[in-house]
């Protein structure tokens, strides 16, 4: 395997050369610092769900540079149905701008709140009282690594019925 190049690798992962050259320089990273990846305590996490909130929603773009890591990727899923990205954007100034110029926009519209999906932080995007968009939140270190913005009609059709568990 260490002699494919990223194409042949995306190709039999299913991923994207970007998205394959992106863990590849992560995972250098986290071996050349000799450290496993650090974790983010809840009220690190919720701090930076809500400082990229208040940020995403008012288009503060340092706002957001200072919350996204350098190496963040933003992934789009529209399922084909819905306009997302057709690509990952990889690096926090493109992120960035992705998101101070689309979330912003958006959620002057509706109503941005924070969740848990699939036990990750999140934020749920309702226009009209509808889903419409759900981001799960990646975070490493105290700063968003990954967001993956789920769009996809059939998928979000599950989160219709939110469901709150108890101990």
């Amino acid at each position: 395997m260490f002699d494919l190049g990223y194409d042949e690798i995306a190709e039999a992962v299913d991923k994207s050369p970007a998205a394959v050259r992106q863990i590849a320089h992560r995972a250098r990273g986290h071996v050349a610092a000799g450290r496993p990846r650090g974790g983010v305590s809840p009220t690190e996490t919720r701090d930076a769900l809500d400082a990229f909130q208040r940020a995403a929603e008012t288009g503060d773009l340092q706002g957001l540079l200072d919350i996204l890591a350098p190496d963040v990727v933003f992934m789009g899923d529209g399922g084909g149905v819905r306009q997302a990205g057709p690509r990952p954007v990889v690096g926090a100034d493109k992120v960035a701008r992705l998101l101070a110029a689309g979330l912003g926009r958006i959620a002057a519209t509706g109503a941005l709140r924070p969740a848990q999906v699939n036990g990750y932080p999140a934020l749920v995007l309702r226009l009209d009282g509808e889903i419409d968009t759900v981001v799960a939140v990646r975070m490493d270190d105290g700063l968003i690594t990954g967001l993956h913005a789920v769009r996809n009609p059939e998928k979000l059709s599950h989160m219709q019925r939110e469901t709150a568990l108890r101990r």
